[in-house]
């Protein structure tokens, strides 16, 4: 009886290349049409990989900056990017190594640049976070969460205080609330106050930015007003906060100074106010507050610039020049003893004073010294 298909004794003779061949005309097609279709994603998806690794040849190929401010202000910037992107444990680990002081009732850090104290939008790590992982760094996985004290801007670096009870912390806040508290910052300002010491005693108030809708920024709201060579005074805005800053410039140049700032009031941002519109020299590296109607890069001048190593271009990544050097606490028990606090400056700070001709205070002036008074650890 004959086959269908091919005859059984033909299988692997001479009827199997009939066979195998009509095998591979009836599903050649098919297979070939699949393999094209399958080749087509994947050599788009090769494609995208040789773009991709182009990309990061080119950024590879950009050549380091020579200059070591270009060096240390690119170092920064990644630093504070990273600051966003490492784990929280590996954060925790980095302000404990920065920590100035510490005994039962506080913890003193050093507050590093760019790590913001609470959360918002676009946050992804603030201090406030890994507290209770510091905590357990210091005291074994059973501590207690340390708690807050008070607040520095995102921006600057310096002395940040912690407790260990809420109680001690709401104690040191009311501290604050109640300007009991000294506090010091250094910062290295563009141009040179006149006179060389004084007292800034102008209202702070909120606005938004001229030209900059929903921007808002913190602006000055004077009593006073000139007019005509005579003193008027004005209607004062019923949102302005009182706010007084007294200031000394310890070292100076042609071009930039070193202040030594005393907020007596607590008001937001109102060093930077006070210096940039009160007395017309904004802090080196703020962004926001060397010029009320713009929002864009500090404008430097040729002489900082040069001296700085700095292109305007790459001026937008120059960090904020403000430092919370120093801050005494008054005693918290009747049998202890005030409690002065002092942080050294980060090193961009340091080195931003030697290139711009600026000195270093003393020690006499306490704020470059490493340890606190009493109880150093």
């Amino acid at each position: 009886m004959a086959a269908s298909g091919c005859s059984s004794p033909g299988l692997w003779g001479r009827g199997s290349g009939q066979c195998l061949g009509s095998l591979f005309t009836l599903f050649s097609k098919p297979l070939c049409s699949a393999a094209a279709a399958a080749s087509r994603p994947l050599d788009a998806q090769r494609l995208a990989e040789r773009l991709r690794a182009q990309k990061k040849q080119q950024k590879t190929k950009e050549p380091a900056p020579t200059n070591p401010v270009q060096r240390r202000v690119r170092e920064l910037v990644r630093f504070t990017e990273q600051l966003q992107r490492v784990h929280p444990n590996v954060l925790a680990k980095a302000l404990s190594r920065g920590i100035v002081h510490q005994d039962k009732d506080l913890v003193v850090i050093n507050k590093p640049y760019g790590l913001p104290v609470h959360g918002g939008p676009g946050v992804q790590h603030c201090i406030s976070d890994v507290l209770p992982i510091l905590a357990k760094i210091l005291h074994g996985h059973k501590a207690k969460p340390l708690h807050l004290c008070h607040r520095l801007d995102k921006e600057t670096t310096g002395v940040m205080v912690l407790a260990w009870e809420k109680e001690v912390a709401h104690q040191v806040q009311e501290l604050f609330r109640t300007r009991q508290v000294t506090k010091k910052y250094w910062a290295v300002t563009v141009r040179v106050p006149v006179p060389e010491a004084g007292v800034v005693d102008i209202p702070i108030v909120e606005k938004e930015a001229q030209g900059q809708q929903h921007h808002h920024k913190m602006a000055l709201s004077p009593s006073y007003r000139v007019d005509d060579g005579r003193m008027v005074k004005v209607r004062s805005s019923r949102n302005a906060q009182l706010a007084v800053t007294q200031y000394r410039v310890l070292s100076s140049s042609l071009s930039a100074a070193l202040l030594e700032l005393q907020p007596v009031t607590g008001i937001k941002h109102q060093l930077r106010v006070h210096l940039s519109f009160g007395l017309d020299c904004p802090i080196l590296g703020d962004h926001k507050y060397s010029d009320w109607n713009r929002l864009a890069p500090q404008k430097l001048s040729a002489r900082i610039l040069k001296k700085l190593g700095l292109q305007q271009s790459k001026a937008r990544h120059l960090p904020l020049h403000l430092h919370a050097c120093q801050l005494t606490l008054p005693a918290l028990q009747p049998h202890m003893e005030e409690l002065t606090l002092i942080c050294k400056p980060p090193r961009y700070f340091v080195s931003s004073l030697r290139r711009l001709g600026l000195k270093m205070p003393s020690r006499d002036h306490g704020a470059d010294e490493e340890a606190t008074q009493p109880g150093a650890q």
